[in-house]
């Protein structure tokens, strides 16, 4: 991981006018590139986007102690933030131009803990995109052997911006 880019600042963030221009997936392939600011709280939690495509978005993080509990184990909203991300931006993908979505709930089942400094991906796949509604799964994988951390699911509410 080439790791996350500098943390956004507020004038970072795409005028709502110019994100509400995009689709979906065009707005997430524009922040896979780097032609839009991507989310803030990556530099924090240490995750980027890597792979987006209609339906399915891949984060990329690792772990280190500033993410840890008290345990000296990831902190449970460590893998709830990143499955947020990859299962919400997935539904993003599928949201069209004049509208926006908002993670409405979510829930997160972890597995195992993952080690401090292991290179993990989530993956976000829609299973329903609907007008007012999306509803997607994640799974939080090791990069080099796969072993599985957590999965999860959410439901996005999905609003017109007109």
């Amino acid at each position: 991981m080439t790791g996350p880019r500098p943390a956004a600042s507020p004038a970072d963030l795409l005028p709502r006018e110019a994100f509400l221009a995009m689709s979906g997936l065009d707005f997430m392939r524009a922040v896979r590139a780097g032609r839009i600011a991507g989310p803030a709280i990556g530099a924090t939690m240490n995750f980027r986007v890597t792979e987006v495509e209609p339906g399915r978005v891949v984060f990329e993080g690792t772990p280190d102690f500033a993410h840890t509990n008290p345990m000296g184990a990831p902190h449970g909203g460590w893998y709830g933030t990143l499955l947020d991300s990859c299962m919400a931006c997935a539904v993003m993908t599928t949201v069209p131009k004049g509208s926006f979505y908002t993670t409405l709930e979510y829930r997160v089942n972890i597995t195992r803990a993952v080690p401090l400094g292991t290179r993990v991906f989530a993956e976000g796949l829609v299973q329903h995109a609907g007008r007012s509604t999306g509803v997607a799964r994640g799974e939080l994988r090791g990069a080099k052997d796969g072993t599985l951390y957590a999965t999860g699911s959410t439901t996005c509410l999905i609003m017109s911006g007109g």
